[in-house]
């Protein structure tokens, strides 16, 4: 673990964590592909949904009367049946297929996310389950549960101020699946982990983004928030499959 990783390891989880303060969304999409630059693709999602565990966390103590508990209560049991398939996909595809993983499907999740056409309003507790599913297998596979949420905000015309409170919690909670399921199946393993000061100094970047986040909250609006991270993880995105690609060959 050279300086050179730590300070860009830190300077993303700083970066994701303002973005994610301001928009709603940004820890995953900005960490995930970086960090598997950085540490390798099992271990930097890994380490992206340990970070989104926190970010979600703390971000939800600030928004939690915009929460709506009810379909968190459904992201829940749903983010278990897509967490743990994951975690096994993760298990057995090899560093190079990862990488080939972790870039097509940010990708293809902001393609569809942000290239979606208007859809049909559909208010169904199964389309929230399938929601919830899918975001799961998206955090636990390549560290980006955000698109899964926000397509199947738009079916439900989810207004903006509740969905991103709601997040929060969401985050939080696939994160913990993330990290739990592949603890359990395997994928990762506690000897395969960085050195045990990396976790503090971590927490410490995101704690700092968030305020800088709040602090920044009048002078940068959502929307430019969400351009810029949807820009650096197309970018971190579309390193991490050229590589997985070299890799291969």
């Amino acid at each position: 673990m050279t300086l050179g990783i730590v300070a860009a390891t830190l300077a993303a989880v700083f970066l994701g964590a303002t973005l994610q303060r301001l928009s709603g969304t940004g820890v995953g999409l900005v960490v995930a592909p970086v960090l598997a630059l950085l540490m390798g693709p099992a271990l930097g999602v890994f380490m992206a949904n340990a970070t989104t565990m926190l970010s979600g966390t703390i971000i939800m103590l600030a928004v939690l009367r915009d929460v709506d508990w009810r379909r968190y209560l459904i992201f829940l049991p749903a983010g278990i049946l897509g967490a743990i398939p994951a975690a096994l996909l993760v298990r057995a595809l090899s560093a190079a297929w990862l990488n080939i993983v972790i870039g097509l499907v940010v990708l293809a999740a902001l393609a569809l996310t942000f290239g979606t056409p208007r859809v049909p309003h559909i208010r169904s507790p199964w389309l929230a389950a399938a929601g919830g599913a899918a975001g799961a297998f998206l955090n636990t596979s390549a560290g980006v549960a955000a698109p899964g949420m926000v397509i199947y905000a738009k079916f439900a015309r989810w207004s903006q101020r509740s969905f991103a409170a709601t997040m929060q919690p969401t985050f939080a909670t696939f994160g913990a699946l993330s990290v739990g399921s592949k603890l359990a199946v395997g994928a990762m393993t506690i000897d395969q982990l960085p050195p045990w000061w990396l976790f503090p100094v971590i927490f410490a970047a995101v704690g700092l983004g968030i305020i800088a986040g709040g602090k920044l909250a009048k002078l940068v609006t959502a929307e430019a928030a969400r351009r810029l991270a949807i820009t650096l993880a197309g970018a971190g995105a579309a390193v991490a499959l050229v590589r997985g690609l070299v890799m291969l060959s």
